[in-house]
């Protein structure tokens, strides 16, 4: 059964650049199994939505493949607002695989219990990016998450946050260590509702500058590889900052921290 609905009158949202490559968003995929895969188990076959998925299906198919590595009866639906990138995706429907015609109104059957959307809000300005945030978690199935951030063009970077539908969670930093220079470089992937925010005064600037603080206590491990440097520099920064994940994340060349430790001054929750 079709879990996209009918094409809605008019699609809420800006229509991207569209650009996509194979194995551009390997690194969120790679954390949401990782860590949500709790999301897929148990209960009825669950619901999840890709938004804004590009000139190319690529991404939307390899998230299908990836969840269902881990529910065979997930169903994924790849959204745009522009329709013909919709009608270029049609030659990869399959089994439990949907495009649609659709923005922030997420017109699909059911509530989704996850909803990836990585490189859509960041041509919104701030507030805009905010509701964004509001109008997807406000559609999630009770308990699902909305996965929003961006990554560079060939994935090596990547920051982003996990809403919740009583607001954002967490913000996770990803990186390809082998071509990795120094925690910092990650500002200019920071997602929207944090971008601007990367001045004096504001905590996500100073987590970044002690970050790299701690990167350069760490530079004796380089000689072990960057693996190393960044676990250890990761550690280094437990006791000053909250972190939600260990040395299993790490290694992967990922840190996550609580999303109220770098909201904005005056703005706990999104």
């Amino acid at each position: 059964m079709p879990e996209a609905r009918a094409r809605p009158r008019r699609a809420e949202g800006q229509v991207t650049r569209g650009t996509t490559a194979p194995n551009r968003l390997r690194r969120i995929d790679r954390w949401i199994v990782g860590t949500r895969s709790g999301l897929l188990r148990g209960g009825p076959p669950p619901l999840v939505v890709d938004l804004g998925f590009g000139a190319s299906p690529v991404t939307t198919v390899e998230l299908f493949g990836r969840l269902r590595a881990v529910r065979a009866d997930v169903s994924v639906v790849g959204l745009e607002i522009d329709p013909e990138r919709v009608a270029a995706a049609r030659p990869h429907l399959r089994p439990g695989l949907d495009f649609a015609h659709g923005g922030f109104e997420l017109p699909v059957a059911r509530p989704p219990v996850l909803v990836r959307a990585l490189n859509v809000l960041r041509q919104y300005d701030e507030a805009a990016a905010y509701a964004g945030w509001a109008a997807l978690r406000a559609r999630l199935a009770p308990g699902g998450l909305l996965v929003e951030g961006t990554c560079d063009e060939t994935g090596r970077r990547a920051v982003w946050a996990a809403v919740a539908p009583d607001g954002p969670v967490s913000i996770t930093f990803a990186a390809h260590l082998g071509s990795f220079t120094r925690p910092s470089a990650l500002a200019e992937r920071l997602p929207k509702t944090l971008i601007h925010r990367n001045v004096p005064g504001e905590p996500v600037h100073a987590f970044l500058r002690e970050w790299d603080a701690a990167w350069d206590r760490a530079a004796g491990y380089a000689a072990f590889g960057k693996r190393q440097r960044w676990v250890r520099a990761a550690a280094g920064l437990r006791g000053r900052w909250p972190l939600l994940d260990g040395p299993s994340r790490w290694r992967l060349g990922e840190l996550t921290v609580p999303w109220r430790t770098l909201a904005p001054v005056g703005r706990a929750r999104g």
